[in-house]
């Protein structure tokens, strides 16, 4: 079978290309290493005006550095602390009217002499703004502005020209996520509220679905009284389509459950169906799941038991709906 991988042009030296890779990742290691041991006093007082906020952390950078502030300011925002990025050149033409003297801005920048960024500092200043920086430079104007300094230098870059933001970069996103991390465990903040600011996501999916907001309802549900016939029992679990059937009182209150399964069980034991009603092969004791449950809930219980469907319930033991895993799979739950 031929490759797919391209020839490599005239002058490519591979084993080059991979020490230099290498050596990037351990130049970006060392950085974070380093990050990680500086890391004290300033990172407590920066969480601290970032808890005592009462608006958005308004995070502003110019370059690569304005990329990583729209990651930090979109995983703050999604992990309980509110947050919106504004760039800094625009700011200067009307979108500093965005930030309010409730707002706490983070700037970032590694020299820490950002024309457009350094342009507004003296109009935060005035507005009272809580200023925290992300500097490489604790001599910089940013530094000298700010009222909490957050340390970002690195001793090289990995570019081999030591030119290109690499190393610098991937400082200010880990110290991004380290912040949004610690807050994310100050506030309190649990995967349900994770799930809220992403419902379209898988995880979303996963904690915000009810079993009633996918289970099957009304006549859709597969049940008959005990003493129904067998025939009539397989009409309706084949009516249904569920492959299987509830069996219930007057009340609605589950005796047991009849399955596929258990029809084959009774064919292999060589039984007489025809003289057989709901309540002679019916399997007593089957699993339920309340309604309020969540449906990653009935999946666990379904996987457990290794089965492929489940009777709900209601909060008085009645039977309310039925779900197999083909209902959970087109709920993308599973």
């Amino acid at each position: 079978m031929p490759s797919t991988v391209p020839s490599a042009p005239p002058g490519f030296d591979a084993s080059r290309a991979v020490a230099l890779a290498r050596e990037a990742l351990d130049i970006e290691a060392r950085a974070l290493q380093l990050l990680q041991a500086r890391l004290g006093e300033s990172f407590v007082q920066a969480m601290a005006l970032m808890l005592r906020c009462g608006g958005r952390v308004v995070v502003m950078g110019m370059g690569k550095s304005g990329h990583v502030g729209r990651k930090i300011a979109a995983t703050l925002a999604s992990t309980g602390t509110p947050a919106m990025f504004v760039h800094p050149a625009e700011a200067s033409h009307g979108d500093l009217g965005m930030i309010t003297a409730q707002d706490l801005v983070l700037a970032i920048s590694n020299s820490g002499e950002s024309d457009e960024l350094n342009a507004i500092l003296p109009v935060l200043k005035r507005l009272a703004v809580p200023l925290v920086a992300l500097t490489g430079r604790a001599g910089s104007s940013l530094a000298r502005h700010a009222d909490v300094v957050l340390d970002t230098s690195v001793e090289k870059e990995a570019c081999p020209l030591n030119l290109a933001p690499t190393a610098s970069t991937t400082a200010q996103m880990a110290l991004g996520d380290a912040l949004a991390v610690a807050l994310l465990d100050a506030r309190g903040f649990r995967a349900e509220d994770f799930a809220r600011s992403h419902p379209g996501g898988a995880l979303g999916r996963k904690l915000l679905t009810h079993v009633r907001d996918v289970m099957r309802t009304g006549d859709a549900v597969p049940r008959v009284r005990p003493d129904t016939g067998f025939t009539a029992m397989m009409r309706e679990m084949s009516r249904k389509g569920l492959g299987a059937t509830a069996v219930v009182d007057a009340d609605d209150r589950v005796l047991g459950i009849f399955t596929d399964g258990d029809l084959r069980r009774l064919v292999e034991r060589g039984e007489d169906l025809r003289a057989l009603c709901a309540a002679d092969a019916m399997h007593r004791s089957p699993r339920t799941v309340r309604e309020d449950a969540l449906a990653v809930e009935a999946a666990d219980l379904m996987e457990q038991a290794r089965i492929t469907s489940v009777l709900v319930l209601d909060g008085e033991g009645r039977l309310v709906g039925a779900l197999n895993s083909n209902d959970l799979m087109r709920a993308k739950v599973i």
